[in-house]
């Protein structure tokens, strides 16, 4: 994906997206559940969103509203090629880092079981089912608590939209909010399925079709 009006985000932006996803993904349901203590997830967010920004600078894009960075959009566009083992390295690189991150802060494991049982929560393989690779998926979309309702979530999905309608692909992503649903059947979206395993969790995996052409 390309964009003229979004931030391109570089490796040094990392510190200050960490404490963004931090902040916006505090209270999440899925965090809420995967890391029940309130404390606990202050201390464990940042590092393992410093992981997923690590593996996503190499394998996806990585956006910004602007370089005050209010919000943050993270695609994988999966019409674009890409190198096999180069993914597949990263990707590994990436699980052993968190894993040995969740063992070394929370010995008792009861942190690394819930993250290996919520697997399916933490992976969008559910897209496979859509059999379409003109697509785009969005990985992460997230803004600041204290910059939302001010345009910044209106400005990142217009740009998405934007650039799939201009190379007629499909979106999807998930949420694990009941309340972004509506929000994003707003701007075209529609509930796939529901994924519900293992944790009393529902992930809305939505998508947004190849428009028709005029």
């Amino acid at each position: 994906m390309e964009s003229d009006r979004l931030y391109k985000v570089k490796k040094e932006d990392f510190g200050k997206l960490e404490q963004l996803l931090t902040r916006c993904f505090i209270e999440d349901p899925l965090y809420c559940q995967l890391i029940p203590d309130h404390q606990m997830r202050e201390k464990l967010l940042p590092e393992l969103f410093d992981c997923d920004l690590t593996e996503f600078y190499e394998n996806c894009e990585i956006f910004a509203d602007s370089e005050e960075m209010r919000g943050i959009l993270v695609v994988s566009d999966e019409a674009e090629p890409y190198n096999i083992f180069k993914y597949f390295l990263t990707e590994a690189q990436a699980s052993l880092r968190t894993d040995g991150f969740l063992i070394r802060e929370d010995p008792s494991l009861k942190t690394f079981w819930n993250f290996f049982v919520g697997r399916d929560y933490l992976n969008s393989r559910w897209t496979a089912q859509l059999h379409q690779q003109q697509r785009l998926h969005i990985i992460y979309l997230a803004v600041d608590p204290k910059a939302q309702h001010h345009g910044v979530a209106d400005l990142l999905l217009h740009e998405v939209i934007r650039y799939s309608e201009e190379n007629r692909m499909m979106i999807s992503l998930e949420t694990h909010n009941e309340k972004n649903v509506a929000m994003y059947e707003h701007f075209g979206f529609k509930v796939f399925g529901i994924v519900e395993k293992h944790f009393p969790l529902k992930q809305y995996c939505l998508i947004r079709e190849i428009q028709a052409e005029v």
